[in-house]
């Protein structure tokens, strides 16, 4: 029997993916876990990480997934290190690292959070292809877009803050899938050369060959606020998110 399609991220950035996935495959049912109720993935420690993702897991596959999807970077650099108990994973990292080498740049920039930048993941996976690339911690970005924020002149400014340093990269790889939805105020501050490269089609591509349930309609479980889920979801993807559940998984969940 077929299973389910899960899809983990720590907020909404995955909703980029789960967009993607949803309109090649609209037939296909798909559970999806944003964890905001938990530390924020990059700021656990690698131990907290790796046992929360697999209490998410657990979770998933009691749901009936087979099949999951990691749409958060900081959540990929644990995939080697995970218990995958019996479900098949995909993570963003690997799909990042081979369409950006499919597009040889000349110049290589990346922004993302703090763990995928100081984990060197990205680094060692390009540098084994022969590419350099400069990297940019841009960790307040994804949490003005969890919040909603996609316009204000705070955003602006941190990607200002952010991107100068990296204007003239002929290509700069968006390694968090929150910031898509601000691609647009972004180019603002680069070269109209620069090549933004976004890896949710990638990702989402891998899932296409998956043999998947295509019966139950799509679950969507977060361990924060579902009111707030809702809003930024609709605010930042366009994504209409409908009777989403919150299911707090034990005692990871941060107090307050």
């Amino acid at each position: 029997m077929n299973g389910r399609l899960g899809i983990i991220d720590w907020g909404i950035g995955g909703i980029s993916v789960y967009k993607l996935i949803t309109q090649k495959r609209p037939e296909v049912s798909v559970v999806y876990f944003s964890d905001t109720g938990a530390t924020p993935y990059g700021k656990m420690s690698r131990a907290e990480l790796i046992a929360r993702l697999n209490t998410v897991i657990g979770f998933l596959k009691d749901k009936g997934v087979s099949h999951l999807v990691i749409g958060c970077n900081a959540a990929s650099t644990a995939i080697p290190y995970l218990d995958p108990q019996g479900l098949k994973i995909e993570g963003v990292i690997d799909a990042a690292t081979a369409m950006t080498a499919r597009l040889k740049p000349k110049c290589l920039g990346m922004i993302g959070g703090r763990r995928t930048v100081l984990s060197g993941v990205y680094r060692k996976a390009f540098a084994e292809r022969g590419i350099k690339v400069e990297q940019r911690i841009a960790q307040p970005l994804s949490a003005l877009i969890e919040s909603g924020d996609t316009s204000s002149d705070k955003l602006r400014g941190q990607c200002k803050r952010i991107l100068t340093p990296i204007r003239n990269c002929s290509h700069i790889l968006l390694a968090c899938t929150h910031y898509p939805a601000i691609e647009n105020m972004m180019k603002e501050f680069v070269s109209p050369e620069t090549i933004f490269i976004d890896p949710a089609a990638e990702l989402a591509k891998r899932t296409m060959s998956w043999a998947l349930d295509e019966k139950k309609p799509d679950a969507v479980y977060t361990s924060g606020n579902a009111d707030q889920m809702a809003s930024s979801a609709s605010n930042a993807f366009g994504v209409v998110l409908k009777n989403i559940k919150v299911e707090k998984l034990g005692s990871s969940a941060r107090s307050g």
